[in-house]
């Protein structure tokens, strides 16, 4: 790709020190860990308490960083979703609690369905605002891969977490939302990447997000159709696959960053990659499956580890808004 391949990484002076929507990718990030937990419990037979123990975590996560956030006030926040570069963030504060409400509906199905349903209708909502935004707002200097969250991500996730709850239209009809989006973004986003000026650093790790989509839908399709594997599904397998290789390239300019509240871009994405390998391994049980679903799940949880380490390493620090 033109745009990534060249060698100088361009330095941006820094935002002040505020919390900006970033830091809703945290407990997004650690939502996406637990799916990969709850994954495995078909491929290896783990047991449900780690799953349900990061989701609880990621509850508690989520309810301070939204407090935190909101604590700025409403002209902040509305602020944020008129900025061409922060405005994809925001809608993250739904989408959470909508994966959080699948994973309750295994316990507690009426309580869990309610969530659902309230918060799907949410990033809904908030994903056709921040579409008419940009519409209206002009925001092609400013394109990144993160505006695949609101509406493409957002829509596939809401299709997983409604199968959960067996309302199976309603994730037909999100499922629909999040494949459209993904189709409509991905050619002016791609075209971004391609032949556009190189991201501004700290919009670097969004680039992780470019793998997101394929990967949520895989995860998606399969909760729709119960695993069932046909040209669709391998379709988006093979493209998952191809994205997957992508990132590859992009780890000189990922190695060269310094860390900062931006690094949680990588959590989700690789996350969503991970379940969607576990559920393949689930389906077609390859000889050696086992050894392999192992291999995914320590990697993802070390890379989600480690970024959690450093975040709070950073925070005492007084650095991790910087």
């Amino acid at each position: 790709m033109a745009a990534i391949g060249r060698t100088r990484v361009p330095r941006e002076p820094a935002r002040s020190n505020r919390i900006t929507p970033t830091i809703l990718s945290i407990p997004f990030g650690l939502a996406g860990l637990g799916a990969t937990w709850r994954a495995a419990e078909k491929t290896l037979g783990t047991t449900a308490a780690v799953p349900n123990a990061i989701y609880i975590l990621t509850a508690g996560v989520w309810l301070i960083v939204v407090a935190v956030y909101a604590a700025q006030g409403p002209r902040k926040i509305l602020a944020d979703l008129r900025d061409p570069e922060l405005s994809p963030f925001p809608p993250l504060a739904a989408i959470t609690p909508m994966i959080l409400g699948a994973a309750l509906a295994t316990a507690a199905f009426t309580a869990g369905r309610i969530l659902v349903v309230i918060f799907l209708a949410m990033t809904t909502a908030l994903g056709g605002w921040v579409t008419g935004q940009w519409m209206a707002g002009g925001t092609s200097a400013a394109l990144h891969p993160g505006y695949y969250l609101p509406t493409a991500t957002g829509g596939l996730a809401g299709a997983a977490a409604a199968t959960q709850v067996h309302l199976h239209a309603l994730a037909e009809a999100s499922f629909g939302i999040g494949i459209f989006s993904w189709l409509l973004l991905g050619s002016l986003l791609l075209n971004r990447v391609f032949v556009g000026p190189m991201l501004p650093t700290p919009l670097l790790p969004t680039l992780a997000i470019e793998f997101a989509p394929p990967a949520v839908a895989g995860v998606a399709y399969f909760a729709l159709t119960r695993g069932t594997i046909n040209g669709f599904s391998a379709a988006l397998g093979g493209y998952t696959v191809l994205m997957a290789i992508a990132q590859i390239r992009f780890v000189p300019l990922y190695v060269r960053l310094r860390f900062s509240l931006g690094f949680w871009a990588f959590t989700f994405p690789y996350a969503a990659g991970a379940t969607d390998a576990l559920l393949w391994l689930t389906a077609t049980r390859p000889r050696g499956f086992t050894a392999y679903g192992v291999v995914v799940l320590v990697l993802i949880t070390a890379l989600i580890a480690g970024i959690a380490v450093r975040t709070v390493v950073a925070a005492v620090r007084g650095r991790l808004l910087a």
